[in-house]
């Protein structure tokens, strides 16, 4: 592997790890703001809002560092969407009484960091082919 190769390849693998530390970010500060306010969401009780709120959270995080690295908006949509489509097959098997609120929370956050590798590889040059 060349030197340019394995910068790309360390530019790809950090723009990763800013998205899961910026999603994180999102999900712990503005779930704290919300808690604060009186706006949180209980996740057992209402666990189909609870998910789409932390998921707004998290997305929140990701676009705002995205934005601030200078990503067009296309590509930073696709990685907020990876925090929504997990749900798409979850809330269903929620309704149907196949998995509870807290296996759904659990699939949802396993299912996030491929779908966000998906939304990189997809955009490979993007993310592993340019200085951010």
């Amino acid at each position: 592997m060349t030197t340019t190769s394995t910068r790309n390849w360390g530019r790809f693998a950090l723009h990763y790890l800013e998205m899961i530390i910026a999603m994180f970010a999102g999900m712990f500060a503005l779930g704290a703001l919300l808690d604060v306010l009186g706006l949180g969401v209980s996740h057992s009780a209402q666990p189909e809002l609870g998910y789409l709120v932390m998921a707004l959270n998290m997305s929140i995080g990701m676009a705002a560092w995205m934005r601030f690295r200078r990503h067009g908006w296309a590509p930073t949509l696709e990685m907020c969407a990876a925090m929504f489509v997990p749900v798409v097959p979850l809330f269903p098997m929620l309704w149907l009484g196949w998995i509870d609120a807290g296996t759904m929370m659990t699939l949802a956050h396993v299912a996030m960091f491929p779908l966000m590798l998906a939304a990189m590889l997809r955009r490979l040059d993007e993310y592993a082919g340019c200085a951010h």
